[in-house]
């Protein structure tokens, strides 16, 4: 399942986060927030992540309501700016 429009070498838009589904894997909120998948997967085994994360199996979800939240956009937003 394609996650985002974006290719990984490019800022997030507010569009790319509206988009995003309930859950979404820690890189690409960690990308969001400008961390590598080593430091977004630190955060989360350190309980530090910037939002909300589920455990499930032998991997973690974050909920994408959270991720928006703690980013500053609404799912009114409808202008493409970068977000992080």
């Amino acid at each position: 399942m394609t996650q985002l429009a974006s290719t990984e070498n490019q800022a997030f838009t507010v569009g790319d986060l509206i988009n995003l589904p309930p859950t979404t894997d820690v890189e690409t909120a960690g990308r969001a927030f400008g961390f590598g998948r080593t430091k977004a997967y630190e955060l989360v085994r350190a309980g530090q992540f910037p939002c909300k994360v589920i455990p499930a199996g032998r991997t973690y979800r974050v909920v994408t309501a959270d991720l928006r939240r703690v980013l500053g956009v609404q799912e009114q937003d409808t202008e493409h700016s970068p977000a992080a």
